[in-house]
């Protein structure tokens, strides 16, 4: 520092720039004020730089097509469990409480989602004409290609989630990591996807631009509204579709241990919230599925029983997050041609 408390890099910000806030890792509060300009161009954005507060009541409403006022987004998540590593889930501890490698039980608890749940899964949402948004780990298209092969025969949108079951933290190379998944679903499927989840939604703060930079067109990581939202990236724009934490298996089932009934009467409070909302503002609920999960005999019964209730009222349509996407490009102009 200078006499006076002035930065030794201090430099006078261009005009039309915006002072952009970051904290070091030892939680210092710096501003691109304090560094110098090649440095500047590496700062980490919070994700209120990428995306601006704004309430949703101040909002113009969008506008769905004649007659739909509410649309369910339907999501089955197909993940590959390593057993090379700690389990992603535990349903069960072993003896003294210690997990232990390999960890077989909690391997094959996922696995049977795999082998059963996912068929029974598929079954019901052919049954209910149903076309959900999948998404996967990527190796799904080398460990389970029938798997992925029946989601393509039935036209379902398959959706990247990573190479494997593992944060985006831990990562030594996120770049890499982003392409090599896109690339092995484009690979197998012959379309590159257009969406993206994370592992566990994790995201560091450089992972959007990565995303865009690897043609990723939406996410659903950021749980923050129930309108899709514009976020900003060093690449092109990312749209965040709403998603939620609340109907969702893994929160209900593995981490609030509710009874298999609560997806029903959850989804049910959920629904008849954002439905009476809609006369207002369009609305777009998420419903999250696991095949490990909700493809478990006593579970599948009530998912089905609340897709059957919401999708008997008048003006709700399930689409997935490709048609959602493109609706809401067309809202704000920004479509491709």
């Amino acid at each position: 520092m200078r006499e006076g408390g002035q930065s030794r890099y201090a430099f006078k910000r261009p005009v039309g720039t915006r002072r952009v806030t970051d904290f070091t890792a030892h939680g210092r509060c710096v501003t691109t004020d304090d560094i110098p300009e090649i440095s500047r161009r590496e700062t980490k954005l919070h994700p209120r730089d990428r995306l601006p507060y704004s309430p949703i009541t101040r909002r113009p409403p969008l506008r769905l097509p004649d007659g739909v006022r509410l649309v369910v987004w339907p999501l089955l998540a197909l993940e590959e469990w390593d057993l090379a590593r700690p389990m992603a889930r535990m349903v069960i501890s072993p003896p003294q409480g210690q997990p232990q490698m390999p960890d077989l039980p909690n391997w094959s608890w996922h696995e049977y989602g795999m082998r059963v749940g996912f068929w029974r899964l598929k079954k019901m949402l052919e049954q209910l004409d149903i076309s959900p948004t999948v998404t996967l780990n990527a190796k799904v298209c080398e460990t389970y290609p029938q798997v992925i092969e029946a989601c393509m025969t039935n036209g379902w949108e398959l959706n990247a989630h990573s190479y494997d079951q593992v944060p985006m933290h831990k990562l030594d190379d996120q770049r890499a990591i982003i392409n090599k998944s896109m690339d092995i679903i484009e690979t197998f499927s012959g379309k590159r996807p257009r969406g993206w989840f994370g592992p566990g939604l994790t995201q560091t703060l450089e992972t959007p631009d990565f995303l865009s930079e690897a043609g990723v067109e939406y996410i659903g990581d950021w749980v923050l509204d129930d309108e899709p939202v514009t976020l900003k990236t060093k690449h092109r724009p990312l749209v965040a579709l709403p998603y939620n934490f609340e109907i969702h298996d893994i929160v209900m089932m593995a981490l609030q241990h509710h009874p298999s009934d609560m997806m029903y009467r959850r989804a049910m409070d959920y629904f008849d919230c954002l439905y009476a909302e809609s006369v207002e503002r369009p609305k777009i609920m998420s419903i999250a599925c696991h095949p490990y999960l909700s493809g478990s005999p006593h579970r599948t019964r009530y998912v089905r029983q609340a897709f059957e209730e919401i999708l008997s009222h008048k003006g709700v349509v399930a689409w997935d997050g490709a048609k959602i996407l493109d609706w809401y490009l067309t809202q704000t102009g920004t479509a491709s041609a």
